[in-house]
């Protein structure tokens, strides 16, 4: 499993909610965890397959062109996606830069919603 882990966060800039996909498969790999191969962890272990398998191409920055961040969050994590709008084959498209994810600690989970949205602003 860390094998796979390992390949797979090499891409995680491919991956659009890596982090969230990945949580508990990396929880198999602590040393005081049972391994155990459930069905759920068997379906994330598929989608991050998948996810390898159809990862979106991502598109050279143009330093010369603006960029738009569009950022999320939940009550596991955060996420933001960098995107912009260049012309290929002389139309206009917008395509992914990168994506980043990251889970949030106990903590930044009691935040209140102004401050969660301060927390993806300043994090992204």
């Amino acid at each position: 499993m860390q094998s796979f882990l390992g390949f797979a966060g090499y891409y995680r800039q491919h991956i659009k909610d890596f982090e969230r996909i990945s949580k508990y498969l990396y929880k198999l790999c602590d040393k005081q965890t049972v391994y155990e191969m459930t069905e759920e962890r068997g379906k994330e272990y598929e989608e991050l397959k998948n996810c390898l398998k159809n990862a979106q191409f991502l598109l050279m920055p143009d330093w010369k062109l603006p960029f738009k961040l569009y950022i999320d969050s939940c009550g596991e994590g955060l996420g933001a996606a960098l995107h912009q709008t260049q012309i290929i084959n002389d139309k206009p498209l917008e395509g992914q830069i990168c994506f980043i994810s990251k889970q949030i600690n106990q903590t930044e989970a009691r935040y209140g919603e102004c401050q969660m949205e301060c927390l993806r602003l300043v994090w992204a």
